[in-house]
């Protein structure tokens, strides 16, 4: 039960959290359109019923509430349009609405993290009463029909609303209010014109008089207590029905004493045209009792259209793909491993045809596995990109400066766990945008040339072997000096040293260190830019910064497409085996001492295509004893990476091949392994460890050149 529990768990959030998405990104548009369109109003109607009714399944009774307000407002809104609101009160409406997706987004990290809900609900739900009461107000005519529709009394009833269902639930059901006000609101979806008795259906302190005599639902047409009916019927929780017809007649004509036989349920139909045709009687009919679910299906509004849609997806725990990954990351080596088993050296190569054919094979069904395993796991950036929407528009709003942000490539796609690790990177930097670099005063802007609306743009590129995002402003950019300034004061910097642009931008992503000289709500901590480099590090990323004081500033994430598979190089120096992302590798050659070039600080260089580069030859970085002790008896592989660019200088390549990256124990971090450059090691065919190379932090800790 305990697993059954926490799946049912688990679909609510991702449910919720994606119709909070929905209802952001609709919100967003509108407050930009200023206005809501009908369409958008049946959307967010239709959220906020699919909120309410999973919040009372979960007995979630905050959000059920608020959600069932919201979802008032918007019938109001959806009944009369948008021209039940005043000009100058939507963007309270909008405000509202942005404040409710935040409270309900809190109250779910809440209940992600096993923490007790809010009930402090009381002055948001009077605020949205509020804002109904005004909308009653401006539409007296709506407001006198509310109420003559939610005044349940027995001259309503027999004057507007004749036609009763009486509906009793279950014994021991429990929950009855919540369960008469799911009902309700099914009966809703396909009926418009009704007033329950209870009134106040949801309201806790009438559980028990539904418990024990059931509630009333009362209709203005026969037509809409027959498609209640229908919908009501395969309730598994509900007991029976009674329908009844109420008119209002003299006393002495009340009672039919003539006896009713009872009625099968094909001549239903009959008797309730027969109760149309005489008026004057007030006829009690009973209903069968109701069957448990049925298997017929529930007619559906769209035509059926989007319930083939949702058959063609399926939500997948992501600790699932993991295990899927895991499995076939094993299966990569296991392959290796038979098809460079030690044992089939020395064979007569034709007696191994069928061998390799079927290994060849074997090697292609490898390759789609992973292939089809990978894309499970790549989702698009658009969801992480929107949500800075939100951040834009806030910090527009609270700092007194107007921005928009211009997203470009959101489709692009990366690894599930990537995208949950860049979220809060581009978050801090987004933010950074708006609170350092977009200038505070329009008249600033004008005088420089620049649109008085300033401009973040969000971009995301696929190179094939990594994902470069881009987070750019045209902003005020970075004082370099001041930043260097400070970098002294606070003892990060030599006062005697020369520093390049990069470097003195780089201090911008040291721990405590913030340009702000206060503390505000969005900057000042100094706990930024370190964030951002430390988890995109975490992904195997790099962060560069660029910036030009007076239009702008850069920053660029590079992030591989996933952290499981990739393409490497193997080499061996010595008795040991290293791996060079193939991404990352330009060309391959021999070469000999005379080629080699010694600087003052006895530091070696090669020149290729007419530009000299740093060697750094891995035997010394790492202390190993080679096997080619002479320049020409070794290879050189020259790398690049987005910072810089060498040349390794190896024993042998020993050929390209698939690798599973395995991550290093964390104890070895506090011997500064990343920093070696080393960013995790492999299982080769033959059983062997390799070690992966990290060729952006090789060469910075080795020689200490560096394109900066």
């Amino acid at each position: 039960m305990a697993n059954n529990g926490d799946s049912v768990l688990e679909m609510y959030l991702f449910e919720t959290n994606s119709l909070l998405g929905q209802l952001d990104d609709i919100m967003l548009a509108a407050e930009q359109a200023d206005t809501l369109s009908q369409e958008d109003v049946n959307e967010i109607f239709r959220i906020m019923h699919t909120l309410k009714g999973s919040a009372a399944m979960m007995e979630f009774e905050p959000l059920m509430t608020l959600s069932h307000r919201i979802e008032d407002l918007f019938y109001l809104i959806r009944e009369g349009t948008m021209s039940v609101i005043p000009e100058e009160d939507k963007p309270k409406l909008f405000n509202l609405l942005f404040k409710f997706i935040d409270y309900f987004r809190a109250q779910i990290e809440n209940i992600e993290s096993g923490k007790p809900l809010s009930n402090d609900i009381d002055s948001f739900v009077s605020v949205i009463n509020m804002v109904i009461d005004k909308i009653n107000g401006v539409d007296t005519k709506k407001d006198e029909n509310e109420q003559e529709s939610t005044t349940v009394s027995q001259t309503n009833i027999v004057n507007g609303y004749p036609y009763t269902l009486n509906i009793h639930l279950d014994e021991g059901c429990g929950m009855e209010n919540l369960r008469a006000f799911m009902i309700v609101n099914d009966v809703r979806e396909c009926c418009s014109d009704f007033v329950t008795e209870p009134e106040d259906i949801d309201d806790s302190s009438v559980a028990s008089i539904i418990a024990k005599d059931g509630f009333k639902i009362h209709f203005a047409t026969v037509l809409e207590r027959e498609n209640a009916a229908k919908i009501i019927e395969p309730m598994g929780f509900v007991k029976n029905f009674e329908e009844v017809d109420n008119f209002a007649a003299p006393k002495q004509e009340t009672v039919n004493t003539e006896p009713q036989p009872a009625p099968e349920p094909e001549v239903k139909q009959e008797v309730i045209h027969e109760v149309k045709e005489q008026p004057k009687l007030e006829v009690v009919k009973q209903a069968q009792p109701v069957s448990k679910p049925k298997p017929t299906p529930v007619k559906e509004n769209n035509g059926g259209q989007g319930h083939q849609i949702k058959q063609s997806l399926i939500s997948v725990n992501l600790s699932k793909l993991d295990q899927l990954m895991a499995v076939v990351g094993e299966i990569v080596i296991t392959e290796a491993m038979v098809t460079a088993s030690p044992d089939l050296k020395g064979l007569d190569g034709v007696k191994l045809d069928n061998f390799n054919k079927s290994a060849r094979q074997l090697r292609k069904l490898t390759d789609e596995l992973q292939d089809i395993s990978m894309s499970l796991r790549m989702v698009p950036v658009s969801g992480t990109f929107q949500k800075m929407r939100r951040i834009v528009r806030d910090m527009g709003q609270k700092l007194g400066r107007r921005a928009r942000l211009t997203i470009i490539g959101e489709d692009t796609e990366i690894d599930k766990t990537i995208v949950d690790a860049i979220s809060d990177p581009i978050m801090h930097i987004v933010r950074n945008s708006m609170d350092h670099g977009i200038e505070p005063d329009e008249q600033m802007r004008i005088a420089a040339g620049k649109d008085p609306e300033g401009e973040i743009i969000l971009s995301a590129q696929n190179t094939g072997s990594e994902v470069i995002i881009k987070i750019e402003d045209d902003g005020g950019g970075v004082d370099t000096d001041a930043v260097l300034a400070k970098a002294i004061r606070q003892g990060l910097a030599n006062p005697d040293a020369e520093y390049s642009k990069r470097e003195i931008l780089n201090f911008l992503m040291m721990p405590g260190f913030s340009t702000n000289t206060e503390v505000t709500e969005f900057s000042g901590r100094g706990v930024g830019m370190d964030v951002v480099k430390k988890n995109v590090e975490a992904v195997s990323g790099v962060v560069l910064m660029t910036s030009e004081f007076g239009k702008g500033s850069c920053t660029t994430l590079k992030i591989p497409l996933t952290t499981a598979i990739m393409d490497g190089m193997e080499v061996s120096v010595g008795d040991s085996i290293f791996t060079i992302p193939i991404q990352n590798i330009r060309q391959s050659f021999k070469a000999t001492d005379e080629d080699i070039i010694h600087d003052a600080m006895k530091g070696e260089m090669i020149c290729k295509m007419d530009n000299f580069y740093p060697v750094v030859r891995l035997h010394e970085r790492y202390g190993l004893m080679p096997r080619a002790e002479k320049t020409e008896d070794g290879i050189f592989v020259w790398v690049e990476t987005s910072e810089n660019s060498y040349c390794l200088f190896v024993d042998e390549l020993l050929g390209e091949q698939q690798v599973v990256i395995k991550p290093l124990p964390s104890y070895l971090n506090t011997f500064g392994i990343k920093e070696a450059g080393i960013v995790g090691c492999t299982i080769l065919g033959d059983g062997n460890i390799s070690l992966i190379l990290d060729v952006s932090n090789l060469i910075s800790s080795d020689t200490g050149y560096s394109m900066f």
